[in-house]
């Protein structure tokens, strides 16, 4: 797996993953800024970004990649941060190997999306769909109706790290298509357990995914305005709860 780091290398570890069709470098802006005395990783996995594409990408093979890329670190626990399909890895980490997770904390977690659903967001990130340059697809991805304060900078930096060539002066993001129609196919699947241990969720309020945090003693729930990509459209707010809970 490709991985990423940022801030103090002896630091606690915190090990970022990104949602479908994302990549791991997203996750520099908090770890340089506001995790710069932890150990931030942020991991590519398969088919996804710099890592190998190569099939299976199931849920069981992507914690095994996890697994694998944890111990080739040195690092035994940690806590585990994901976004979106990427909170779905954290999930299915701590159900199945909770001693790797010793805090969790789920961004706009995609635990589950109904069937229609993730029928409709995989139509919506198809991988036949190309640009003619960095301006045009971020004039895209901002026209979509899922973000509604990012900046535009944020933007610029995704287009700079994620945007790869497809021939014939057309760009393209930088996944495999096949990984990106099972990983909606999982999230149709049952949902993952709540993890067991102490819990922050971060949901965005005009976030498109529906989910119902549980009011349990170990399960922290943070609401910030935007939509469901909480790291772009609320940065400081998510922020801030991450470097609360982490404190």
């Amino acid at each position: 797996m490709s991985v990423t780091e940022w801030g103090d290398p002896q630091g606690p570890p915190v090990v970022c993953l990104h949602g479908v069709t994302g990549h791991g470098r997203r996750f520099r802006k908090l770890g340089e800024e506001r995790l710069a005395s932890y150990r931030v990783v942020g991991v590519d996995y398969r088919g996804h970004g710099f890592s190998t594409w190569e099939p299976p990408w199931s849920v069981e093979q992507h914690v095994a990649d996890l697994v694998d890329t944890a111990d080739a670190l040195g690092i035994a626990g940690a806590a585990w941060l994901g976004h979106s399909f990427g909170g779905k890895l954290v999930a299915e980490l701590a159900a199945r190997h909770p001693d790797r997770v010793e805090r969790a904390i789920l961004l706009d977690p995609a635990l589950h999306i109904e069937p229609p659903v993730a029928f409709e967001r995989a139509e919506l990130t198809r991988t036949d769909v190309t640009f003619g340059s960095a301006d045009e697809a971020i004039d895209a991805r901002l026209g979509d109706g899922s973000l509604f304060t990012t900046p535009r900078a944020f933007l610029e930096e995704e287009t700079a790290e994620h945007l790869v060539d497809s021939g014939a002066g057309r760009l393209r993001w930088q996944y495999a298509p096949g990984a990106v129609i099972v990983a909606w196919s999982e999230m149709a699947n049952e949902p993952p357990p709540w993890p067991q241990c102490q819990t922050l969720v971060v949901t965005g309020e005009r976030s498109w995914i529906s989910i119902r945090v549980p009011r349990i003693a170990n399960i922290a729930h943070v609401v910030v305005p935007g939509g469901h990509s909480v790291l772009w459209d609320d940065f400081d707010a998510t922020a801030d709860a991450v470097v609360r809970f982490l404190g």
